[in-house]
């Protein structure tokens, strides 16, 4: 009796429209340039050791760096991760590593080499502002011809 009430106020038009089913729409098939990308830029990095990892008879002189994925930093602070947090990159190093290292075998890297890799790791997380005035310094210092 109440949507009967309701419906009552509304103009004659709606009031027939509403008790009517209503149509299914087609579904759009969009063309290949009205597709959304994605802008992702590189989803990994190549890292040479200055101190090779020795597993077994395996000795690794680079590794491959991913870009992390949401899952990857869980538990971490993402503020601990952009400042290159010493536990933070300890524990996901492991976790975007290729192939994956050991926490013991990234406990014992090189000094220079676990910077290179938390750079690294750091650059993943850069803004377009920030790589491009990174870009406009590193113009300024280079050779003129």
């Amino acid at each position: 009796m109440a949507a009967v009430a309701v419906l009552s106020n509304l103009p004659p038009a709606t009031v027939a429209s509403a008790h009517q089913p209503r149509a299914r729409r087609k579904p759009r098939i969009m063309s290949d340039q009205t597709t959304p990308q994605a802008v992702t830029g590189r989803t990994f990095e190549t890292v040479a050791l200055s101190a090779p990892i020795t597993r077994g008879e395996t000795t690794m002189d680079t590794l491959n760096i991913r870009r992390p994925k949401a899952g990857e930093l869980r538990g971490l602070s993402l503020q601990d991760v952009m400042n290159t947090d010493i536990v933070a990159m300890l524990t996901l190093i492991p976790r975007i590593s290729e192939p994956p290292l050991t926490p013991d075998e990234v406990n014992n890297l090189d000094p220079a080499d676990f910077s290179e890799i938390a750079g690294t790791v750091r650059g993943f997380f850069m803004t377009k502002a920030e790589k491009g005035m990174i870009e406009a310094v590193m113009s300024q210092y280079q050779p003129k011809t």
